[in-house]
């Protein structure tokens, strides 16, 4: 009896969070996604760290993690072309490619003592480039591997890794800078991405978008702006977005000061401080992804953007440890479940055609503002202490939330929920 009825409640569970998984192709993209994520938060902490203790400045962070964030600038508007034109399978075959040769490089760099920070500069940007393409085109490649029915849970577990990686890859990476130093750290990240590009290879499913071969390449990036341009939904999530990465996500580049000045604890604190980040925010995903309800979506959407802010105010004020894993655990949690919410939204509603160019505009969003305001923190808290800019950007944030009640589309989302069905193929965007 008791075991027919754990049994029942394993398999309700997996229905609700995990059934995308049945999916062989799904799975395959899935496992390959963590594996590359885990591999990029697991260099963040490496590079980092290893930048900070090289020079003692919070600004050459700053501008590494600028170098390996820019190209989503510019990169996305391409790969979202791109990844509309040619097969999304080949193209994330490259990108994988591409990393795991840069993990490479940089390991064996590292190893023979020659490692310079401009070399770390440099193969922060071919970094930066092969993510950029990465991102839209695994967005884009999701929403193609399972049923519709399956479509809001694949996409939020496609974006539950990203957040779960960053337990893994800083839990993993930080005993090893601790024990062996940068070089083992950066061998880390080449394996995982060889384990990804295993995953990759695996993936039987073509999936192509709607770009016409014929048409340039600016017609196709106007049609896809004008397409977000003429989707209230859409539109209104990408510029939460904008604003939520700027102000709430871009704090990679303060917590090594953060970690050494206000707590005294190091490298160590670092890294743990990134894992107590990663694990609220894969708990944060994989529940957003079991949210049936669309009106309990839309007032959740509101819910989460707020605490996304508030948890940034409430890891500035602490002053042990202790306090802080808790804090970075409720803003990651937060912070993801309301990136997850978005994302899995505006690539439901998107017609496939478009999907490609609305996961670059997505991607530009989260990592265009991202780099820019991370190049800022770098700066401002060599002048300031990460302190004080946790704090106002936090604040900040809630401030966005609060005046977007005053706006009708958000209003309407908050007050009557967020529709999650896959819209019809859209005619070409006039």
């Amino acid at each position: 009896m008791v075991t027919a009825y754990l049994a029942q409640i394993g398999r309700s569970t997996f229905n609700r969070y995990l059934s995308a998984l049945e999916y062989r192709d799904f799975r395959k993209m899935w496992l390959a996604n963590l594996a590359a994520q885990a591999a990029a938060w697991a260099l963040i902490v490496a590079r980092g760290w290893l930048v900070f203790e090289q020079t003692g400045s919070s600004a050459w962070v700053g501008i590494v993690t600028f170098a390996a964030m820019g190209p989503l600038f510019f990169i996305p508007p391409f790969a979202g072309v791109l990844a509309d034109r040619v097969n999304r399978q080949t193209i994330l075959q490259w990108t994988y490619i591409v990393n795991l040769l840069h993990n490479l490089a940089l390991a064996l760099l590292a190893l023979s003592g020659f490692l310079e920070i401009w070399h770390i500069v440099a193969l922060s940007l071919v970094n930066g480039v092969a993510r950029a393409v990465q991102m839209p085109t695994s967005q884009a490649l999701a929403a193609n591997l399972v049923p519709p029915a399956k479509l809001l849970n694949a996409l939020s577990l496609n974006a539950a890794t990203q957040h779960a990686s960053r337990l893994i890859g800083p839990g993993l990476a930080t005993p090893l800078l601790v024990v062996l130093g940068a070089p083992a750290a950066f061998f880390l990240c080449t394996g995982f991405y060889a384990i990804g590009l295993v995953q990759i290879m695996g993936i039987k499913t073509r999936s192509v978008g709607g770009v016409k071969k014929g048409d340039s390449f600016i017609r196709n990036f106007v049609d896809g702006l004008q397409y977000v341009g003429g989707q209230p939904l859409i539109r209104m999530i990408t510029i939460m977005v904008i604003f939520h990465c700027g102000l709430t996500m871009a704090f990679e580049t303060l917590l090594p000061g953060f970690a050494t000045h206000q707590l005294k604890a190091g490298v160590t604190g670092f890294g743990t401080l990134m894992m107590a980040v990663g694990a609220g925010a894969f708990v944060g995903s994989i529940l957003i992804g079991g949210i049936e309800s669309s009106l309990t979506r839309g007032r959740l959407y509101l819910f989460m953007g707020v605490f996304s802010g508030l948890g940034q105010v409430m890891l500035a004020f602490m002053p042990t440890m202790g306090a802080a894993i808790a804090a970075a655990a409720i803003m990651g949690g937060t912070q993801a479940a309301f990136m997850t919410l978005g994302q899995t939204v505006t690539q439901s509603l998107a017609a496939d055609e478009f999907r490609g160019r609305v996961a670059s505009i997505n991607t530009f969003s989260l990592g265009g503002v991202m780099s820019l305001m991370g190049l800022a923190n770098g700066f401002l808290a060599g002048e300031f202490g990460a302190v004080p800019i946790l704090l106002t950007q936090g604040l900040l944030f809630v401030g966005v939330m609060l005046f977007s009640v005053a706006l009708a589309t958000p209003r309407s989302v908050y007050l009557k929920g967020i529709s999650a069905e896959a819209s019809p193929s859209a005619a070409r965007a006039t």
